[in-house]
């Protein structure tokens, strides 16, 4: 009696079997005997007690619709260390191979259960390797020798899905799939870890802050001298470090702060690259007077400082692409110093008398306003 549920022969295993050799294993033996009783068979000299069959990729996907390729491997690489089964690949096609079922010295009919035959290589010893089943889980031994690594336990289980389909579309055999697991995390980790902190560095801004090499790569095939690009760091990070913002994408900030202050620079001074010695007669031009009067600097101060200035870089015959730019440095530098020695000496005196505060507050909004930057913005 046939039925719409049972339109062909259905599998017949032995409960026994399968809880001897395993279900899949036990599937798979049954399914290539019924091949071998249908099937023409053909014996060998070398090994006159077994039935030999051709199959195919086809003939085993037919037989086993299923199971994937890559489980049919892994359930026939199984079966071959169990010893249940032989298979010959020594055939004209390289996806087509012999098969026979081993039963020999079995009185009852059914295959015997024989271990496999010893590795030649004692480092093999360890197990069998084996293709990685669908629903593989690492034991807690691989668990824990990744959250060694202070890997969070649940990035380690994340990263199984991942795992098993890459060596399952791959449909290599492992000896160990829990050692390539924990090698598997461990390089996720890692890779997590620099992706991170890449990240961090280029998007807080702190004392240490510095342009990445693409930044200013870009600037320099724009034309903007590298002497100025980096005499702008200390500048760009003094300000974003005062208005207490920390995150931000500060190479893209940094890269429009340069190429603005270069247009303006190269607008006041007409800039010249060609890099020069200092002349004996050198005197700082009128834009860089009314850029020192912005900042709040005296002329005349700055004007005394211009021969000691002119005779120390005459001295050390250096050459710069603009001399005004390095003045301006200097007047600053130089200006903020003397400030800081008054703040010094009328915090010193102002110890002994009552109002000490508000020369603190007088002296400290003083400071802030000659050093504010707000205007090269």
């Amino acid at each position: 009696m046939t039925s719409s549920l049972l339109p062909e022969r259905p599998l017949l295993i032995s409960p026994t079997l399968a809880a001897t050799i395993g279900l899949e294993e036990a599937v798979m033996l049954q399914g290539l005997a019924e091949l071998i009783h249908h099937r023409e068979t053909r014996r060998r000299q070398d090994k006159p007690n077994l039935d030999w069959i051709e199959l195919n990729d086809e003939d085993l996907q037919k037989a086993f619709p299923f199971w994937a390729t890559v489980d049919i491997r892994r359930v026939q690489a199984s079966l071959q260390n169990l010893g249940m089964i032989a298979i010959d690949p020594e055939t004209d096609s390289d996806r087509s191979h012999f098969f026979a079922i081993n039963e020999a010295g079995s009185s009852s009919g059914a295959p015997q259960v024989t271990p496999a035959k010893a590795p030649d290589n004692p480092a093999q010893l360890v197990g069998t390797a084996s293709l990685i089943p669908p629903d593989w889980q690492p034991d807690q031994t691989w668990i824990r020798q990744c959250k060694q690594h202070n890997i969070p336990e649940q990035f380690a289980y994340d990263a199984v899905a991942e795992f098993i389909s890459y060596w399952r579309d791959r449909g290599q055999a492992r000896f160990s799939w829990g050692n390539a697991f924990y090698k598997h995390v461990l390089k996720q980790w890692r890779d997590e870890q620099t992706r991170q902190g890449a990240y961090e560095l280029s998007s807080v801004m702190s004392a240490q802050w510095r342009p990445s090499e693409d930044a200013v790569g870009i600037l320099e095939m724009s034309g903007i001298n590298l002497s100025f690009i980096e005499d702008a760091v200390p500048e760009f990070v003094l300000y974003w470090r005062e208005r207490g913002i920390q995150n931000g994408a500060w190479n893209t900030k940094f890269i429009e702060h340069i190429r603005r202050q270069w247009a303006k620079f190269s607008a006041a001074f007409g800039y010249d690259d060609t890099p020069k010695v200092i002349t004996a007669d050198w005197q700082p031009s009128a834009d860089c007077y009314e850029i020192l009067q912005l900042a709040e600097i005296d002329e005349e101060y700055a004007r005394s400082r211009i021969p000691e200035f002119v005779m120390y870089w005459r001295d050390s015959q250096q050459v710069k692409s603009s001399w005004n730019t390095v003045f301006l440095q200097f007047i600053k530098q130089d200006w903020a110093r003397q400030l800081k020695q008054l703040e010094t000496a009328e915090l010193t005196h102002a110890e002994n008398q009552t109002f000490v505060g508000s020369n603190q507050q007088r002296i400290k909004e003083r400071f802030q306003r000659i050093a504010d930057r707000s205007w090269a913005e």
